[in-house]
């Protein structure tokens, strides 16, 4: 059975950082691109940022504009999402997913649909 499990979210205020994680087991953490998504209150889904197999190519959505970090470590099967300079407008629930093979670009990334597992979210609450 796959399982994606996202933790470190929290209240931040603005200004400041999290890191969050998402750890996956039931599948074979390598081959998989990983994705990271959120969703506001009353705003549809939205695509964050994303990271290929080999932690190459990290497209990211353009409200992140350098403040976020998307990494992850294949020995751990997990990926991260370090975000900085946070805005009350990032407050959400924060998504990972899973999407096997590869991602060819921010187009192919954003397209929730073609992920293939997805977690049960961490709120982040940014507050000003």
């Amino acid at each position: 059975q796959v399982q994606l499990v996202e933790s470190g979210g929290g209240l931040v205020q603005a200004g400041g950082s999290l890191r969050l994680s998402c750890t996956a087991s039931g599948l074979s953490f390598s081959v998989y691109a990983m994705g990271w998504f959120r969703q506001a209150p009353g705003k549809e889904r939205e695509f964050v940022a994303a990271i290929n197999r080999s932690g190459g190519n990290t497209p990211y959505a353009d409200f992140v504009k350098g403040r976020f970090t998307i990494s992850r470590d294949n020995a751990k099967n997990t990926v991260y999402l370090e975000m900085n300079s946070l805005k009350p407008e990032d407050t959400a629930v924060y998504y990972c997913a899973a999407k096997m093979g590869l991602i060819s670009g921010r187009r192919d990334a954003a397209f929730g649909d073609g992920y293939n597992n997805w977690g049960q979210g961490t709120q982040v609450t940014v507050s000003s």
